[in-house]
């Protein structure tokens, strides 16, 4: 398996919105508007491309100045558990750092902490979480 991780690809929103459906369980029919989104938000944003075909993506967003924000780490089901994850995170942090940031933030389940805190070298650190919206949690 090659996999090649491209910075700043061309984002197709039903390429992406299938790819984060079928990591993280959502419908596979809505279609997200990533391409609007990635331009108007985000540092960077990193696929990661096996033949062409899009099996792991990761975002960062920052505040213009030391820190940066990861976010929306996706590898494809059937790709999981062989290191795109974790090639995906230090291409991310590699950008993050190429354009002045000094951290790089990230939030996580619980069950991921193996992946951020031992695979990506995250530290813990204290955070808090305040919900915008009401609803299912």
């Amino acid at each position: 398996m090659t996999i090649e991780l491209v910075p700043r690809f061309p984002v197709d929103d039903r390429e992406l919105s299938a790819l984060h459906a079928r990591a993280f369980g959502a419908d596979p029919g809505t279609v997200q508007p990533w391409a609007a989104r990635l331009d108007r938000h985000a540092l960077t944003w990193i696929g990661a491309f096996e033949a062409g075909r899009l099996t792991g993506f990761v975002q960062v967003c920052w505040d213009g100045g030391n820190h940066a924000f990861l976010l929306d780490t996706a590898v494809d089901p059937e790709n999981q558990h062989q290191g795109i994850g974790v090639r995906l995170v230090q291409a991310a942090a590699e950008q993050a750092r190429a354009a002045g940031c000094e951290w790089l933030h990230v939030d996580f389940e619980p069950h991921l902490q193996h992946f951020y805190l031992d695979s990506c070298g995250f530290r813990p650190t204290q955070a808090g979480l305040l919900r915008l919206t009401h609803g299912a949690a």
